[in-house]
């Protein structure tokens, strides 16, 4: 039952992201955006194919997968504001669809970790969610920038009324 719920929460993250780009208008992000749909087809497949299975032709998640999800964080992050403070998911529209999408990120993150104390995996799901959230985060950031829509600090010394 885990391991359904964990590959269709990945299913569900692509849907999300698919929403994400339906509301995107910039080529650059529509094209990790349509990387990360692919990755995450895979990464379905191999979660819901036993790790033992005698099934030969079953795409596994690999390391290179991770390796882009890097040299992504790693080209866009510089273009931004150094974070100072803690922001609240939002901005945008686009930017907001991606928050939607990083915590739909976390969720299978978390489904994936308890399958993986529970059945054999490819280890790199989880490695590879764990990042793909931060690159979620970071697209989210940049959507903001490029719509020069003003990121909303979290204020915690803010009372509630």
């Amino acid at each position: 039952m885990l391991r359904i719920e964990a590959y269709g929460t990945v299913d569900e993250l692509n849907s999300v992201v698919g929403l994400c780009r339906s509301s995107n208008q910039q080529p650059e992000i529509d094209s990790i955006l349509d990387e990360i749909q692919q990755t995450l087809f895979t990464l379905g497949a191999d979660l819901a194919t036993l790790a033992d299975s005698s099934i030969s032709n079953v795409q596994r998640l690999q390391p290179d997968a991770i390796t882009c999800l890097e040299r992504y964080i790693d080209h866009i992050d510089p273009q931004l504001k150094p974070l100072k403070n803690f922001i609240l998911p939002g901005g945008s529209h686009p930017a907001a669809f991606l928050h939607f999408a990083r915590t739909v990120c976390r969720r299978a993150e978390r489904l994936i970790v308890r399958l993986s104390h529970q059945e054999k995996i490819n280890p790199l799901a989880v490695i590879y969610l764990n990042r793909l959230s931060d690159l979620i985060f970071v697209l989210a950031r940049w959507s903001n920038a490029l719509h020069r829509t003003k990121e909303v600090r979290w204020n915690a010394s803010r009372e509630p009324k």
